[in-house]
């Protein structure tokens, strides 16, 4: 039997798919991430291919590489039109990306830092190159994950996984752009320099992107842009500019256009055809994230080695990174949160952007002394982490909201106006 007919592909692609959605339910149900229920289903049809005797490696990394643009822009799309800038949302905002950021940079410098020190890796570019995709919170796993918390909880969780993916993934291409400078001053220069001319560029695209939306006319434009997108993307990593920006400045204009279209601008704006259109994309990225992530994983089980998983150093190694991951996360926590700070402290799983900006590593900056089962190890830890601190939350019984009012005595007024008003209802009636 042919296993390799084009109904047998069909067969087997649309059964993934049908698996992955199915994943989606247990994962709610049991707190289980799905993401390792597809990275198991990927060992299963390796050990599968393995047993037919079916070399498929050849064609993998390739799909790898390309699932791999895809979804990187679909996923800070995603991430972007799902940031909603209402003033009222601010302090969140702001502790969120502060939490993000300062995670981001202390967890990439601690790891990258136990690279080189332990010898593993022998120059601090490269470790901090390593320990970048391995700072990086996973919100394709954190955020369908949260919905059982309370919305003050679920809603920094979200804002903070968006800011880590965002500013991670530009942080390793700044990183990776500015490899050939050779003082501080030349890294700050070209840095400076790269995200000002991609912030103009950016900013004038979005308008103009979203401008154009309104103007064509034809029912099937949304992939249409969507395309225009990943050019540009492209385009601006070929000129070594920070493309994502643009990615993610185009989402937060569609998504915020009443904060961007103000003054003059506000005539180049139709509120009720952009929020169609929003909410069009909105459907788009997500239907399109959820394939791009459930192959990515399950092609990532397939890539997977096993024969070192019980190696102590690799097993160390990954201790060390869950260390440094959770003693900062709880510092910054206690700094910024200051009240209740679980299940939010467990939950900094590693996930597909990891993985993504794994394989992004060019070849000449490939570590002979790093194991890959360290990813592998980081991977699943952090995500049986989570899943405990979810079900421990669980466990404990729904959490009060808590109440943040300042203005006691214009709240004591107003119970009081109310009491006199049911007083007199009870009078008259």
């Amino acid at each position: 039997m042919d296993l390799f007919n084009p109904y047998n592909e069909a067969i087997a692609i649309s059964t993934v798919v049908i698996v992955s959605y199915f994943f989606n339910f247990v994962s709610k149900k049991t707190k289980i991430p799905s993401v390792l229920l597809l990275i198991g289903l990927g060992i299963g049809i390796q050990e599968f291919l393995k047993s037919a005797k079916v070399d498929l490696s050849q064609y993998i990394m390739g799909a790898l590489e390309l699932l791999g643009i895809i979804g990187l822009i679909m996923i800070v799309l995603e991430a972007a039109l799902d940031l909603k800038l209402k003033r009222e949302k601010t302090p969140l905002l702001i502790k969120s990306f502060c939490v993000a950021l300062i995670a981001l940079i202390g967890t990439a410098f601690a790891i990258g830092g136990l690279f080189y020190y332990t010898g593993t890796i022998d120059n601090f570019f490269d470790s901090l190159l390593y320990a970048i995709p391995l700072s990086i919170l996973s919100s394709a796993i954190i955020i369908p994950s949260v919905g059982s918390l309370i919305d003050e909880k679920k809603e920094f969780l979200i804002y903070e996984s968006t800011f880590s993916d965002i500013l991670g993934i530009m942080f390793f291409y700044f990183l990776l752009g500015n490899e050939g400078a050779e003082t501080t001053g030349e890294v700050v220069l070209e840095v400076t320099g790269s995200i000002t001319l991609t912030i103009i560029l950016s900013v004038v695209i979005s308008y103009t992107l979203v401008i154009l939306l309104q103007r064509v006319e034809a029912k099937v434009k949304l992939f249409f842009f969507i395309s225009v997108l990943v050019a540009l993307y492209s385009i601006g990593k070929t000129f070594h500019l920070s493309s994502l920006l643009i990615i993610m400045v185009f989402g937060l204009v569609l998504n915020n256009y009443k904060v961007f279209f103000i003054g003059f601008l506000k005539k180049f704006a139709n509120g009720h055809l952009l929020d169609e259109i929003a909410e069009d994309f909105h459907v788009v990225t997500n239907e399109t994230a959820f394939v791009v992530r459930t192959f990515f994983f399950v092609i990532f089980g397939m890539t997977l080695d096993f024969s070192g998983i019980a190696n102590i150093g690799a097993i160390m190694m990954a201790l060390g990174i869950l260390i440094a991951t959770y003693v900062i996360r709880y510092v910054l926590l206690k700094l910024f949160v200051r009240n209740s700070i679980t299940p939010q402290l467990w939950i900094a799983t590693r996930g597909l952007i990891t993985v993504l900006l794994f394989f992004s590593i060019p070849a000449a900056h490939e570590a002979t002394g790093f194991n890959p089962t360290i990813l592998l190890i980081v991977i699943l830890a952090s995500s049986f982490i989570m899943s405990g601190g979810l079900i421990a939350k669980r466990n404990d019984g729904p959490e009060p909201e808590t109440l943040e009012f300042e203005d006691w005595e214009a709240l004591d007024k107003e119970i009081e106006e109310l009491s006199e008003e049911q007083g007199a209802k009870s009078v008259s009636s």
